[in-house]
């Protein structure tokens, strides 16, 4: 059974977070959390608390335990793009974009996953 979490307009940009995803796809979730926890960036934080809903779903919903469960799918999606402006030199005004994001993931079973690969 699959298990996923869902966190939308995430304040950090895109771009920077798939940086972070890149190194967790498809690896177990003990080790995906220890890696997000051990990780310098805060940008690391809203992807540890996803991780960390998912595994509560797994628990509530079918009493599976942690070291079961890896990452099948985690997608890091763009959320609306906040536009504004500030002063800039000689009385201009320079552009700016805060971009958001919209992550999800998606965990399976270890022994679910080694079965629909071979």
């Amino acid at each position: 059974m699959q298990f996923t979490a869902k966190a939308r307009y995430v304040r950090f940009s895109p771009y920077k977070l798939r940086i972070l995803v890149d190194v967790i796809r498809g690896k177990n979730v003990l080790y995906a959390l220890n890696w997000l926890s051990t990780c310098a960036l805060k940008r690391a934080e809203p992807i540890k608390k996803m991780v960390e809903s998912a595994v509560a779903n797994a628990k509530d919903l079918q009493n599976i335990n942690v070291d079961s469960l890896s990452i099948k799918d985690i997608r890091i999606d763009e959320g609306p793009t906040y536009k504004y402006f500030k002063p800039g030199a000689m009385g201009r005004s320079n552009g700016y974009k805060r971009r958001v994001s919209h992550m999800s993931v998606v965990l399976v079973s270890a022994q679910e996953a080694v079965t629909k690969e071979a």
